[in-house]
């Protein structure tokens, strides 16, 4: 590995633990603060949203903003920008990379106003200088015109001014123009040192490709490639001149289209553009506001859309209120619905009063709900003879991915539609996927819960046998948290179990639910699914112990009962 030379100053990505790498700046750390002993390391300063500085995680928490980073935990922040920024994602680690190129604006503008100041006092001197020369040079020609003249008619005036003369013309231009110079050579004025800003080692660096081949020790944040382009995510990079994309679709958006007709929408971050999303101008409707949808309207109204709201329970600060499905679907260009299962998705839209009274031609329904394919498809029909238009957009996330707008969108059915939606989209989520056509986004999104389902009945299931082998579970989740399966959901998850709060932030009847359904899906093609099934059991086992509206880490009820 080549070796990496920083100092004081440098733009650098650093890793801290099991996190990933965020961008800072070395700084010279507090007189008080001691430097570890071991290996080599650099005090760093985070980059982020508050105060031009945010820490990552685990530094977050202790309420400081700059950590010892060894320096193989370091990478230069030119060098690696585009890499950081493919693997990394999220609102705060845009804002972090915001901050970042703020930062660089900044000091180039500075730079460019202390060159031009160095340049015009260089100019000045040089100019006072050579009128000095001038004026030297004539007092020195009129001396010796007045001593042609005290000697006129004598050899040994006239050999003089020759012997002069001849002088003048014999020097080169190579030594006038040294004669003619501001300065010798040697160390520059104070003032004129003051105003040299030495280039960054980070920048140099670029250049001498001194850090080529560097990678990172082997870490559990690294992402596991997938060949499968469905699943390709496609970042809008930053830039100091984001470029004007062409379509109206694509302004916040970088669009991908596979060969497969899948297409992966990257949504960038409201500050990597222009620092806000452009809200659609027409009328947007949602129905339903559980733990998914509060959070999805509660960012629809942030980023500034219009959003009428139906709820069987509760309303919606700064929303509309509609007073049934069919009203809001006929007042609203765009109606989205998140409800609890194929049933109540029924219902919604069949049932008196529902999404199809309100349907009319051009009318837009968008059903985020987790759902099996035949129940999504019989929807989409009965909306389509209504002269309506059909999407599928179901959600991968959770409450607290929903309230902070990052969550993971699976949509299929009316293409066009889907860009519609682009601005809403942005504002909900972190990416989408168009998977084509209606039944496809459902059965990948009972494929997701269902993987997801089973880590977490594994987790509890593994917890529990540490717990009656003797073994410490907290030890278990700090070996798991340094190996390969480390994650936010392993973490928080089993951090759940150990402190007994089962407050939900994905019921565990939904996620039962989604089991079920997968397993139906599976076995509708002829596909074993063991482990599902598997899981699906404890799952039951714990609903039969009152744990449906706990969040799914209440799994491990069923274990020890």
């Amino acid at each position: 590995m080549a070796a990496v030379s920083l100092r004081l100053g440098d733009l650098v990505w650093g890793k801290l633990g099991r996190y990933p790498p965020w961008p800072g700046k070395i700084v010279n750390p507090p007189k008080d603060l001691k430097k570890p002993r071991g290996k080599k390391c650099f005090f760093v300063k985070f980059f982020g949203t508050e105060d031009q500085y945010l820490c990552i995680q685990n530094v977050l928490e202790r309420g400081v903003d700059c950590a010892w980073i060894k320096v193989e935990q370091l990478k230069p922040y030119h060098l690696h920008k585009e890499e950081m920024i493919k693997i990394n994602k999220g609102k705060r680690f845009q804002q972090a990379v915001d901050a970042v190129e703020e930062f660089l604006r900044k000091t180039k503008g500075k730079d460019q106003a202390s060159s031009h100041n160095s340049n015009e006092e260089k100019n000045r001197r040089n100019s006072s200088e050579e009128r000095g020369k001038q004026t030297a040079g004539e007092e020195k020609r009129k001396a010796s015109l007045s001593e042609g003249k005290l000697k006129k008619g004598t050899g040994e005036g006239k050999k003089r001014v020759s012997s002069v003369s001849s002088e003048r013309g014999s020097k080169s231009p190579l030594k006038r123009a040294q004669d003619q110079s501001p300065r010798k050579r040697g160390r520059p004025p104070k003032d004129e040192k003051d105003l040299t800003i030495p280039e960054s080692s980070t920048v140099k660096r670029v250049m001498t490709g001194t850090v080529a081949g560097f990678k990172w020790p082997p870490s559990v944040s690294e992402p596991v490639k997938d060949n499968d382009p469905h699943f390709h995510h496609f970042l809008l990079s930053q830039t100091e001149k984001p470029a004007v994309c062409y379509q109206a679709i694509t302004k916040k958006l970088k669009v991908c289209e596979e060969e497969t007709g899948s297409t992966s929408i990257q949504a960038a971050d409201s500050t990597a553009v222009n620092g806000s999303i452009t809200p659609t101008d027409k009328k947007i409707g949602f129905l339903g506001l559980g733990l998914m949808g509060s959070g999805i309207v509660s960012n629809l109204l942030k980023m500034g859309h219009t959003v009428t709201v139906w709820n069987r329970t509760a309303e919606k600060e700064g929303a509309r209120l509609g007073r049934t499905p069919a009203e809001v679907v006929s007042t609203c260009d765009i109606t989205f619905a998140c409800v609890s299962d194929p049933k109540a998705a029924k219902d919604l839209v069949l049932g008196p009063s529902g999404v199809l009274q309100g349907i009319r031609p051009g009318k837009c329904y968008v059903d985020m709900s987790t759902v099996d394919a035949d129940t999504v498809t019989e929807l989409a029909q009965v909306i389509v003879s209504r002269g309506g238009r059909f999407l599928e957009a179901p959600v991968s996330g959770n409450q607290q991915l929903s309230n902070d707008g990052m969550l993971v969108i699976l949509a299929a059915g009316d293409r066009g539609l889907y860009e519609d939606c682009s601005s809403c989209f942005q504002a909900m989520g972190k990416t989408s996927f168009f998977l084509g056509e209606v039944g496809n986004a459902a059965k990948m999104m009972l494929i997701v819960n269902m993987v997801q389902g089973s880590f977490m009945a594994t987790i509890a299931e593994g917890l529990t046998l540490a717990q009656v082998t003797g073994q410490s579970q907290q030890t278990l989740l700090d070996i798991l948290n340094q190996g390969q399966l480390a994650s936010i959901f392993l973490d928080q998850k089993c951090q759940n179990i150990l402190q007994g709060n089962f407050k939900p932030d994905f019921y565990l009847k939904y996620i039962q639910k989604d089991l079920r359904l997968a397993i139906a899906l599976g076995d509708s093609v002829n596909h074993p699914t063991p482990m599902a099934a598997a899981a699906n059991e404890v799952y039951k086992r714990a609903k039969a112990l009152d744990q449906s509206d706990n969040d799914m880490s209440a799994v491990y009820r069923a274990y020890i009962h």
